[in-house]
């Protein structure tokens, strides 16, 4: 037991945790938080933003690229509500994310009385977001609470949490027991008669087929084993891309999916929503359903499966490839196969362009192990679909929440997880405007990351649906942009304007070349329609 702050409990908490970078801004209701960060500057580091949103975002790229925990801290009110948009999608991407957030002070909390930043019930706002909202009402709670928190972003479902302080409880000294870190994994052992079932299911299967999103990530070389043991095919999803090397006869996206499932009979489904499968695909009544999931209801959905193991990946592949050596049938190799479908879909994503040129041009700059962070944008759908992806976390995207303006402040957060590797991120003339301040934070901090701007001067996507759905009636679609290039030199970072391919190989070579942050403005025109290859469910809930 030592006095401290309570704005010290916290900072000494994450530190014990491990956490060694820390995204936000500074302000009144923060103060004797970040004073207590300057004391800790050595153990961890701060880097500040120029919106609560970016701040957020970095965290939420930080996690994302490394595996680790993501922190940010951010004032209330509206600072809060401006980092939402980051919250959601980490809960929609299942990424730990804890956001330390300001309070308005302890004895006003709940009034109505106008403090500065003051919401009705913060908290119970904030619980539609994250999984977990818990506030410390004493320096001396704060290891308990945040013991608490930690244990609701990483038990199980990793998911985002928010962790609350009030002003003047961040300055309060008294006496504060830290507390232990623990291993927080909470999934349950693997239902072994569950997996007893899969696996003479799977043993028994003719055309088996695997799906797989992040929530296989730990589990690659099981999951190799098992795919090459039944010669089943390994759907990944966006999120899930490269937990089994592109350069595997098995590895598949889910365009080459969607042919594959016409004559699957068993599917394995591991940490990933199947919600396209599950809505679109159909075949609902032929091919029966095995589910490894570590949460009971996420495995429900989006229709329950024959058989189900509530657990990790991690625990249950193990068990799963030890019971069903014994129990696999003779198979013939299916490479011929498997890459005679995955040439088909190269060959319709190759064939739109000016996709595949850009494209080509990006993979071929970027090592394997670099790490490309997609925005909302018409050549991001392209690069999630076609771009051969080698390792696990190096294709990073905002998931099922679709955020625009995702990308740029998460591949910023991505490179301080990962200084050693390169990062690009690639961005439609929409979305990058949405967080285009932190090309201050880029500067300010040195942060290596190059983000290729595609200008249409528009809202692409929407553009589109507007000329195919509505008989060309655009309406708050066409955008005024700045000269990007030219902007982004104001800020003192490397500009470039590349007009095509060939422009953006020579302007990729130079950057990635030279150290320091860098913008490649390339103009685009109108592309085709890489959607027009997916079956997904509506997101508008149209019936086509």
């Amino acid at each position: 037991m030592a006095k401290m702050t309570g704005g010290q409990a916290i900072v000494r908490t994450l530190v014990n945790h491990g956490v060694d970078t820390i995204f936000g801004l500074p302000g009144v209701q923060l103060d004797n938080t970040f004073d207590a960060l300057y004391e800790a500057k050595n153990q961890l580091r701060t880097i500040h933003t120029r919106h609560e949103q970016g701040a957020a975002y970095m965290a939420l790229g930080y996690a994302q690229a490394s595996g680790k925990i993501g922190a940010c801290i951010v004032g209330p009110g509206p600072g809060l509500l401006n980092a939402g948009a980051a919250l959601c999608t980490a809960y929609g991407s299942n990424v730990p994310v804890i956001c330390i957030a300001g309070q308005i002070p302890s004895n006003q909390i709940g009034l109505g009385l106008g403090a500065t930043h003051e919401i009705i019930d913060q908290s119970s706002a904030m619980r539609g977001v994250v999984k977990w909202v818990g506030r410390a009402d004493q320096p001396s709670d704060t290891p308990a609470v945040l013991h608490e928190a930690f244990s609701q972003m990483l038990g199980t479902r990793q998911l985002p949490v928010i962790f609350e302080m009030a002003p003047d409880i961040m300055g309060k000294t008294e006496d504060v027991s830290l507390m232990d870190v623990e291993d927080y994994d909470a999934a349950p052992e693997p239902d072994e008669t569950a997996l007893e079932e899969a696996a003479k299911l799977l043993g028994d299967a003719e055309n088996p087929m695997i799906f797989v999103g992040s929530g296989v990530f730990g589990a690659e070389a099981e999951l190799q084993r098992l795919a090459e043991l039944l010669e089943a095919p390994v759907i990944m999803s966006r999120t899930g891309r490269g937990a089994l090397t592109d350069r595997h006869y098995l590895a598949q996206n889910m365009i080459t999916g969607q042919g594959l499932w016409e004559t699957a009979d068993v599917a394995l489904v591991i940490g990933t929503r199947f919600s396209s499968p599950g809505l679109a695909w159909g075949r609902e009544g032929d091919v029966k359903l095995i589910r490894i999931d570590i949460d009971p209801a996420q495995a429900k959905l989006p229709r329950e499966a024959d058989i189900t193991a509530i657990t990790s990946a991690k625990k249950a592949m193990p068990v799963l490839l030890e019971k069903i050596e014994p129990r696999n049938k003779k198979r013939e190799s299916r490479k011929s196969e498997m890459n005679a479908a995955k040439a088909d879909t190269i060959a319709k994503l190759e064939g739109l362009n000016p996709q595949f040129g850009f494209g080509k041009v990006i993979r071929d700059a970027l090592p394997e192990d670099g790490v490309l962070v997609t925005d909302v944008t018409q050549m991001a759908t392209y690069m999630q679909n076609w771009m051969p992806v080698y390792q696990p976390r190096t294709l990073i995207t905002p998931g099922y929440q679709a955020t625009l303006g995702y990308g740029y402040p998460t591949a910023l957060g991505a490179k301080v997880a990962l200084p050693e590797k390169k990062v690009v991120c690639i961005a439609g003339d929409g979305g990058f405007m949405f967080n285009v301040q932190e090309l201050s934070s880029a500067v300010a901090h040195n942060i290596d990351v190059t983000c290729i701007v595609f200008a249409d001067k528009a809202y692409g996507n929407v553009k589109r649906f507007q000329k195919e759905g509505y008989g060309g009636r655009h309406i708050a679609v066409d955008l005024h942009n700045p000269e990007f290039a030219k902007m982004a030199e104001t800020y003192g970072m490397t500009g470039i304007y590349a007009d095509g391919p060939d422009a953006l190989a020579a302007a990729l070579k130079e950057t990635m070349d030279t150290p320091g942050p860098a913008l490649i403005e390339v103009p685009i025109g109108e592309v085709p329609n890489t959607w027009a290859l997916i079956k997904r469910p509506s997101s508008a809930g149209n019936k086509s």
